[in-house]
């Protein structure tokens, strides 16, 4: 995986030795010597991974680097991992808090010092790729404003779900108090809380179980993919902890665990998660609204024209026939001008409803504007088509459409075309023409009535 990292370190020596490392692994290595200076390049040349020495002379230490990196929008998402002769348990834990996603001592192994990098690297990748789409989302105006993940004070202030599997019970005793302050904590074979795990905590020490093997099934299976692991080692397991990484967890912890850490590692992996299924779900609501019509929740002229080309083409090659059927609203210009737009729109959404619940489930109910829709009909004869529209036109104007602020309900009807491609140059274009054509041909008979131009019509 080529990447290009960020060494920061004021000794030349430790940024030349880091760079041979890293170049032999082919990734691309930026260098600065002072935290203001790493500041300032990460933010203009934004690197995949930031290396960041602690003890620096003069301006700011690394500790306070990794904090405005983490504030600032540009470099927030860029993972950080410490790098620093110190240590002592409290140096971990503030390099932890300050938002580094690993804190290493020095001197560094090589083998667990990449594994981190790639680990982290993976995550990285995922990560902008959902950032580029949301981008593409705001460009087009679907997304309004850029996503800020929550700050650390507010994520103290909402708990999680975590899910401990391990089979020791002092190490488990140990994990429930200090997790069960901020969090909601079971273990696996209990009854969970209220949702799904936000993350997980395996010890790949267990005597019971495989951990290993249950750190990969979790990244095997869809519901447990993106799930945060935060595996358990024993501090002198060097193999088993770069095991653990290449099988997909996200974090490592070493026994004994201490308290502060593994709080300040399952709030670093939870922050992480919850971003990160933010913009997943926000890219979901993003393309609904891409294909969507807004107004009447029916897809839009978007979605119908990727949809139909298809399904005309696989048509013509010997597959499954495809019907369309264009809606007009009978006489809706003089809804509009008797009642106002506002009548106008509750039409439109009730007759939305009514066509959403009388079409199938595989149909693709569409508005294409104003008072017109399509319903395209896969795997469908025009024949067929037809006695479908002729149900469908029944139901509207059986039923008058109750709107609110109209005294009396309003007699609604539609003229409805039908077209099947059945010719060896049909193109999408040229069903809806036909479908079109048929709709005006009804309008032009009186209205209120169903002609198909498929071989097949109806009255």
């Amino acid at each position: 995986m080529s990447a290009r990292i960020l060494v920061v370190d004021d000794l030349e020596a430790n940024r030349r030795l880091l760079e041979a490392k890293l170049t032999a692994d082919y990734y691309e290595v930026l260098m600065a010597q002072r935290g203001e200076e790493a500041v300032q390049l990460a933010k203009r040349e934004r690197p995949d991974l930031i290396l960041l020495d602690v003890m620096m002379p003069g301006g700011i230490d690394g500790y306070e680097a990794c904090r405005r990196l983490k504030a600032m929008p540009e470099t927030r998402h860029i993972p950080v991992v410490i790098l620093t002769t110190l240590d002592d348990r409290d140096s971990k834990v503030r390099g932890l808090q300050a938002g580094a996603e690993e804190f290493l001592t020095k001197p560094i192994d090589d083998v667990q010092l990449m594994a981190r990098v790639k680990s982290l690297l993976s995550l990285k990748v995922v990560t902008d790729e959902l950032r580029a789409r949301e981008a593409n989302g705001r460009r087009l105006g679907v997304i309004e404003e850029e996503l800020r993940p929550d700050p650390l004070e507010q994520l103290r202030l909402s708990a999680g779900n975590v899910l401990i599997v391990d089979d020791n019970p002092t190490q488990i005793k140990a994990m429930q108090a200090a997790l069960g302050i901020e969090h909601r904590v079971s273990l696996l074979g209990e009854e969970a809380p209220a949702g799904p795990p936000d993350l997980v905590v395996v010890s790949v020490a267990a005597k019971g179980f495989d951990g290993f093997r249950v750190i990969a099934r979790m990244r095997s299976g869809e519901p447990t993919r993106h799930l945060p692991i935060l595996a358990i080692v024993d501090a002198d397991e060097r193999k088993r902890a770069v095991r653990a990484l290449e099988l997909g967890a996200h974090d490592i912890i070493t026994r004994p665990i201490d308290e502060e850490e593994i709080i300040a590692r399952a709030r670093t992996l939870m922050r992480r998660k919850r971003y990160m299924d933010a913009l997943r779900s926000r890219l979901d609501q993003s393309l609904e609204l891409a294909i969507t019509d807004q107004l009447t929740n029916l897809y839009n002229r978007r979605f119908m024209n990727a949809q139909l080309g298809p399904l005309v083409q696989r048509a013509q090659c010997g597959g499954d026939a495809v019907s369309v059927m264009v809606i007009d609203i009978d006489h809706f210009k003089q809804c509009n001008d008797t009642y106002g737009h506002d009548v106008g729109d509750a039409v439109l959404r009730e007759f939305a409803v009514r066509l959403a619940t009388n079409t199938r489930p595989s149909d693709f109910a569409c508005r294409m504007g104003g008072e017109e829709f399509i319903v395209i009909m896969p795997r469908t004869a025009g024949d067929i088509a037809c006695l479908a529209a002729e149900r469908l036109r029944r139901h509207i104007c059986a039923a008058p459409f109750g709107v609110p602020g109209v005294p009396m309900p309003l007699d609604i009807t539609v003229s409805i075309g039908v077209a099947c491609a059945e010719r060896n140059d049909d193109t999408a274009d040229t069903v809806v023409k036909r479908a079109d054509e048929a709709l005006y041909e009804a309008k032009r008979a009186g209205r209120n009535r169903v002609i198909g131009r498929t071989g097949a019509q109806a009255a």
